[in-house]
């Protein structure tokens, strides 16, 4: 029997689900690593009430990775919209929250719920504990709390993270030790990317690795977060957030935007990201460019299905 390739993802919010969906399709062994720097909305509460990680981000992925009928899939991702105490929450996030209060362990629930799922790969938080994300802004003045970054519309210098000497999860650290390719994104830079980099032992296992670590740049700059961006702007970033040349390669999109998505991105702030490839190349970066967007509503995505044949071109 062949050995299928593992294929580690790093990332969380919406676009390491996406991803994750079209990944799930390909005869690959997945493990999705997933950042706990989440303090906002359901996730925020039940963090500070329970003392528990973060559940939301582990969620979307359990949901994204699950092999289920599309009926259960909703009803872990329903949301309350009543009801005292209720109003607010996902039903996945407090069924996370139950399995760690059964099983006495974060991690092992997450465990548990894959199983009751069907989950196609393994999912893996970051770290068993709760992190706290700080910011420090190019003015000197800094801010705690993931929600609260992209808040001040300043530009970043650098995040990091409390407990500094956050514990990763063993099962993280050997998933990116066997990894044939490791993924890093799509998603918000800041606050669901570089997170995970920041988790003790995390950047040491990405240098040691001899898989190809491959980014996979946003469409649109994230207002707040970062605003004129480059491709390579974003690839520096995780550079200096790990004090090494992590990044091997970089995947963008090169389709056409239509400009009524281009207009309505304007208006709130946002513009496509421009690809910058001789700083790209003077970096040693490989620069990977394909057509990769779907256009779902009022929103760019990444599509799925066509990155990840990308990526699995890549092995």
């Amino acid at each position: 029997m062949v050995k299928k390739a593992n294929v580690v993802v790093l990332g969380g919010g919406t676009g390491l689900s996406v991803i994750l969906r079209g990944l799930k399709t390909f005869p690959v062994d997945i493990s999705a690593i997933v950042t706990v720097a989440d303090d906002g909305g359901s996730s925020g509460r039940l963090r500070k009430e329970l003392n528990i990680p973060p559940p939301g981000d582990i969620r979307n992925v359990l949901v994204a990775l699950s092999e289920v009928e599309p009926l259960v899939e909703e009803l872990f991702q329903h949301r309350f919209t009543n009801g005292n105490g209720l109003s607010g929450h996902s039903l996945g996030n407090l069924l996370l929250a139950g399995m760690t209060s059964i099983t006495g362990d974060f991690a092992q629930g997450v465990r548990e719920i894959s199983r009751v799922l069907n989950v196609k790969g393994k999912v893996i938080p970051a770290s068993n504990d709760s992190i706290t994300l700080h910011a420090e802004y190019e003015d000197g003045s800094k801010v705690e709390g993931e929600s609260n970054i992209p808040l001040a519309g300043k530009k970043i210098k650098r995040v990091f993270i409390e407990p500094a000497e956050t514990k990763p999860m063993r099962e993280a650290i050997q998933a990116i030790e066997e990894a044939d390719l490791v993924v890093l994104g799509p998603g918000s830079l800041y606050t669901s990317v570089i997170p995970n980099i920041l988790v003790s032992g995390m950047k040491e296992a990405l240098e040691r690795t001899d898989a190809w670590k491959v980014y996979i740049c946003n469409v649109m700059t994230q207002p707040g977060e970062t605003d004129n961006y480059t491709v390579s702007d974003h690839v520096r970033a995780i550079d200096d957030h790990s004090n090494a040349k992590l990044v091997d390669a970089v995947l963008f999109n090169t389709q056409t935007i239509p400009s009524s998505y281009v207009e309505r991105y304007k208006s709130q702030g946002a513009v496509s990201v421009r690809v910058d490839a001789k700083e790209l190349q003077d970096m040693g970066v490989q620069i990977i460019g394909d057509d990769l967007l779907l256009f779902d509503n009022d929103l760019v995505r990444h599509d799925p299905i066509k990155v990840s044949q990308r990526l699995v071109s890549l092995l």
